[in-house]
């Protein structure tokens, strides 16, 4: 006698007791109590597959309809007519289908980003993030990683570079690391290498846009100064006067700044090369920190982040585009305030060059100093800065003309 199939109705599903309710050929509907009350509803499959009894699950009604379960039961004895296994096969799906996922090309850049960011410092990876969510996340976010061709990754490359060809470069680099992280060959499916070196057009980099005539040196001060935003126009005015980089600056911390000593302690892990650094700071840059303690007194961030911000601090762009409100879009960047301090102070004030790239923070030349010069030239910085900080005054007031080269005091 042939069994019995579609015995259930669309109707009477909802209020059927606690207990299976069987429409035929194995599909059969799970209704169980609830510790909190009510009733939950599971389709099920019962199946022998080698001589062993195993259940199928389908969904939970009412997400899987009537009609859906049984295409799904359909589905499942024709593979056991194949001769397959339908628990398995699905197992096997839903495991191709995470992999698929999991290779997507976001998903993959969320790893490699995470990876990259133990090691690098944080406007490394700010500017990693941005590049990623800009130029490649986009138009990339359907694509895995594994079948990514080179024409696919060029096309991307070259649209970045009409856009922003100082970033192009490092795009390049990050395609390649997210490819390697699945696959440290960088192999498509095919056996071949992904193409990448050689495609993009030459990008001359040139400087970083700084102030170091007298004449821009004076704009941007007196700029600055008058600038409306009181956070704003502290963090660049603290930036001109320290010399750090843009991303220390915004994201300085008081437990970092010693007010007494007048210095600022930045760790390692939020340095560029991953070295400690000791900024001294002048009298200037310690009347701005006291004047920022009405607004962040007892918080974590000396620089709070503007209305509409969502950032736990001040966001660094906003010193950029404070620069470009000002008129000095392509004169002087927030970065530039490093190449002010590094040529203004060694032509101007005549400051010893070792003493200028300490307080940069930046790399000795050549292993063995590396390896063996660690001078911070600390004392000598507390003074210079301070010459620094007082020649910029001098710079606003109109009489930096009179202002004779830095000489250190006597011991």
């Amino acid at each position: 006698m042939a069994q019995k199939i579609n015995t259930l109705s669309a109707v009477e599903l909802k209020s059927l007791p606690a207990g299976k309710h069987f429409d035929g050929g194995g599909l059969y509907l799970l209704v169980k109590p609830l510790k909190s009350g009510g009733l939950s509803r599971y389709w099920c499959m019962k199946f022998r597959f080698g001589g062993v009894e195993d259940v199928l699950r389908f969904g939970v009604f009412p997400e899987v309809g009537l009609k859906e379960a049984r295409h799904r039961r359909d589905e499942a004895r024709a593979l056991l007519r194949d001769g397959i296994n339908p628990k398995a096969h699905k197992q096997a799906k839903q495991e191709a289908h995470r992999r698929a996922t999991s290779a997507l090309f976001p998903a993959v850049a969320a790893d490699w980003l995470e990876f990259k960011e133990r090691g690098w410092a944080p406007e490394s990876a700010r500017k990693a993030r941005y590049v990623l969510d800009t130029y490649l996340i986009p138009p990339l976010r359907r694509q895995s990683v594994s079948t990514l061709t080179t024409k696919q990754a060029l096309d991307v490359l070259q649209a970045c570079a009409e856009k922003a060809p100082a970033l192009a470069a490092k795009a390049r680099q990050y395609i390649a690391g997210i490819r390697g992280l699945r696959d440290p060959a960088r192999l498509r499916e095919d056996g071949k290498v992904l193409m990448l070196r050689g495609a993009l057009p030459k990008y001359e980099k040139g400087h970083i846009p700084a102030a170091t005539d007298l004449k821009d040196l004076e704009a941007v001060v007196k700029a600055i100064a008058e600038y409306d935003s009181e956070v704003t126009r502290a963090a660049l005015q603290f930036s001109m006067l320290t010399a750090q980089r843009p991303g220390n600056v915004v994201s300085a911390r008081w437990e970092h700044i010693d007010l007494e000593s007048a210095e600022w302690s930045i760790p390692p892990d939020e340095m560029k090369k991953r070295h400690a650094h000791v900024v001294p700071l002048p009298r200037q840059a310690v009347e701005i920190l006291e004047a920022m303690k009405q607004y962040t007194a007892g918080q974590t961030y000396v620089f709070p982040p503007l209305a509409r911000q969502k950032s736990k601090h001040l966001a660094r762009d906003t010193l950029s585009k404070a620069l470009r409100d000002m008129g000095f879009q392509g004169r002087h960047s927030t970065h530039g305030f490093r190449g002010m301090l590094r040529t203004v102070a060694r032509e101007r004030l005549g400051v010893d060059v070792d003493v200028l790239e300490a307080q940069l923070a930046h790399s000795k030349k050549g292993d063995v100093q590396k390896a063996y010069d660690r001078t911070q030239f600390l004392e000598q910085r507390r003074e210079v800065m301070q010459a620094w900080a007082d020649y910029l005054d001098q710079v606003r007031e109109g009489k930096a003309a009179k202002v004779l080269p830095f000489r250190r005091k006597a011991a």
